[in-house]
């Protein structure tokens, strides 16, 4: 999908002037301003920025999907005409059938309620006037066009049955059921590993070339356009600050903007760990199996998440667990904290706690810490950011009074670089980057001695990672903490940690230290892993 295209047969989509306003309590907020972005036939555009820059909202106003309070002016052309406000009723003569839409999160996105065959088939009856019997016959050419395997069987299976490549796949191929003009992919491969990554990008870029579509790419990750597009556009704060051809604005970029978004790539390297410091965590053996049921007339099935996994760690190391989704290195993360039921053994600090129940896990707690890859997702919305951070200290430490922890949040939430002003304030007043800054602050209010950081940035901006990464080194030199950082990423693990453990199909493939591990990895599984992560952070024209 490389290399520019030129515009001379003229634009597909041609968005021109665009504003978009959205009234709110407090007041106007102007999420879009006189933006311009075109796509011809064939061409992959890809538009850039952090979170709020006001790519999404470009795009949601373009095919009539801005929320109620939204406002906009300006005109978005398809093939010449102007179909921005036009009525809902034409309009969907258009949208879900010539410009088609991918978003960021399928299983969102997917009705859990439905079979993927069902939502298949809706919007070509609705939009492409198929009849049910050649919706169900065209559904499941689509799941071949995009390589699901078994198709027949995944058209009765509902989207909790599926993995999340799989997911993405079923909604590309919603998007394609009407032989779409244009497609819009808003975010389709951020919450996936490397690998399916890769293979979602390889899809895109094949049905493009067979099928002729204009791609306009929504992404935070320039790794990603330069694999993909053939033009970029650059926005920040509803604007756009630049635009050109891909090669050639990502090896010479203009503006401060890009530049700051092509140097946000986490760096340094963490040394290793002493043999003679003393081992702070030790699993032996261990499994974690869940019961899948059965049925009548079918014998039970169980899956086994982690199988016979043994490790160590030390205190003061970083061990970064990498491997695709599915491969097991979360419930492994889970079951060493004892959040899961396991066969095997767990030491920590060199006590035994395989068979520990809650009374004697309480005051462990404190010392082994958790912090999710949704920090949304984790914090309470009904409790202010000083209750959240202090929350743990009224079960470890109940003698302090109201004031001492007060103080504790404010000296807290300093270390993560938060203004303590904002204490009272709640989640949902932050961005995606402050709230796992809370997060991690409630962590480390209890003074931990371990914390386990499962898929902590994936769901952030490569600026944003970048400052998660400084902060938890930052922390782990000034508390000599000890991290098992659980990731798909694997460009923030090399900058990390410190070990590395490599999980597929519930056991580990390869460990070792890191710069070993990604320099001469051993196993062509990762080989694999490394090969899909390196692709995206090649300059264009690399090698």
């Amino acid at each position: 999908m490389t290399g520019a295209k030129t515009m001379d047969g003229g634009a597909v989509l041609d968005i021109r002037g665009l504003t978009v306003d959205f009234d709110t309590p407090t007041g106007t907020v102007k999420a879009v301003r006189g933006v311009d972005i075109a796509v011809s036939k064939g061409e992959t555009v890809a538009v850039v920025g952090e979170s709020g820059s006001g790519k999404s909202q470009t795009m949601m106003a373009a095919m009539g999907l801005l929320a109620q309070n939204g406002r906009t002016k300006g005109k978005v052309l398809y093939r010449g005409d102007d179909i921005l406000g036009l009525p809902a009723r034409r309009l969907n003569r258009i949208r879900g059938a010539k410009i088609t839409m991918i978003f960021q999160e399928p299983m969102t996105s997917l009705d859990p309620l439905y079979t993927i065959e069902r939502q298949l088939c809706e919007p070509m009856v609705e939009h492409g006037g198929y009849s049910w019997s050649a919706a169900r016959k065209r559904a499941l050419e689509l799941l071949q066009l995009v390589q699901i395997p078994s198709p027949e069987r995944k058209l009765k299976g509902f989207p909790h049955e599926l993995s999340g490549g799989q997911r993405q796949r079923v909604m590309i191929a919603m998007a394609l059921a009407n032989d779409p003009d244009v497609l819009i992919a808003d975010e389709p491969t951020t919450a996936l590993d490397v690998t399916t990554q890769a293979r979602i990008l390889e899809l895109l870029a094949d049905l493009q070339k067979r099928l002729g579509m204009a791609v306009v790419f929504i992404t935070h990750d320039l790794g990603i356009v330069r694999q993909i597009a053939d033009r970029v556009y650059v926005m920040k704060d509803g604007e756009v600050l630049e635009e050109g051809e891909a090669e050639s604005l990502l090896k010479a970029p203009k503006h401060p903007y890009t530049k700051m978004l092509l140097d946000a790539e986490p760096e340094g390297r963490k040394g290793p760990v002493p043999d003679s410091r003393p081992i702070l965590l030790e699993g032996q053996k261990l499994s974690v199996a869940f019961d899948l049921g059965g049925g009548f007339l079918k014998a039970p099935q169980v899956l086994k998440a982690v199988d016979d996994v043994t490790l160590t760690v030390r205190e003061g190391q970083t061990l970064g667990i990498v491997g695709e989704s599915g491969s097991g290195k979360s419930t492994l993360g889970r079951a060493l904290l004892q959040l899961l039921p396991h066969q095997g053994r767990v030491r920590f600090s060199g006590h035994d706690i395989s068979n520990a129940d809650k009374r004697e896990m309480r005051p462990l707690r404190r010392e082994m810490q958790l912090v999710f890859q949704d920090p949304f997702g984790s914090l309470s919305p009904r409790m202010t950011v000083g209750q959240i951070v202090t929350e743990g200290l009224l079960v470890h430490e109940p003698q302090l009074s109201a004031k001492d922890r007060d103080r504790r949040a404010c000296e807290v939430l300093e270390e993560v670089s938060l203004d303590p002003a904002m204490r009272n304030r709640y989640p949902h007043e932050f961005s995606g980057g402050q709230r796992q800054r809370i997060a991690i602050a409630r962590t480390m209010v209890l003074k931990p001695k371990l914390v386990v950081l499962d898929e902590p940035t994936s769901a952030l901006d490569r600026t944003i990672q970048k400052q998660i990464v400084e902060l938890l080194r930052k922390l782990q030199r000034d508390h000599g903490l000890t991290y098992l950082f659980i990731s798909h990423d694997l460009a923030i693990v090399r900058a990390l940690a410190d070990r590395v453990m490599v999980m597929q199909h519930g056991r580990i493939v390869e460990a070792g230290e890191t710069e070993a591990i990604f320099e001469h990895p051993v196993q062509d599984y990762t080989r694999e892993l490394i090969a899909a992560a390196w692709q995206n952070l090649e300059p264009v024209g690399g090698n």
